[in-house]
């Protein structure tokens, strides 16, 4: 096949749609933007680079503030372009800490690993998905 569709960010309409996401236990880039905003538009191509690089092994989506209400105050947005990595700790608990009943890597929470705003390099993005697991695919 000469033409195949190439993998895009996912559009989030609801904070729930990520639900799904966060269960899958892959780590997810979320690109917080808004209409209007000359570095969000710069940044669209590095995210739908990441989205394609790393199509199976981690999410990347796109979170428009003005339209998915909530998002602002959940992830505490106070700038655009946001770009916010949520994975699980791969760190394995201490001895002491299972004793005490740390949850195992498996049933940790997704937390924020990484988070930073406005203009991006790539590499640094990328950095923070592998480092949560993310895997680039090859072809």
């Amino acid at each position: 096949m000469i033409f195949r569709k190439r993998p895009k960010p996912i559009n989030l309409e609801h904070l729930d749609d990520l639900e799904p996401l966060i269960e899958s236990g892959q780590p997810i880039l979320i690109d917080f933007w808004r209409m209007g905003c000359q570095p969000c538009r710069l940044m669209d191509g590095i995210v739908k680079e990441l989205a394609e690089e790393y199509h199976g092994s981690a999410h990347v989506v796109r979170v428009d503030i003005g339209a998915v209400a909530g998002a602002v105050e959940k992830f505490r947005i106070q700038s655009t372009p946001t770009f916010v990595v949520l994975g699980r700790s791969r760190k394995k608990p201490s001895k002491k800490a299972r004793k005490r009943g740390a949850v195992p890597r498996e049933d940790a929470p997704m937390t924020a690993r990484f988070r930073t705003s406005g203009m991006t390099r790539k590499d640094m993005l990328s950095k923070a998905l592998e480092s949560n697991g993310a895997v680039r695919s090859t072809g």
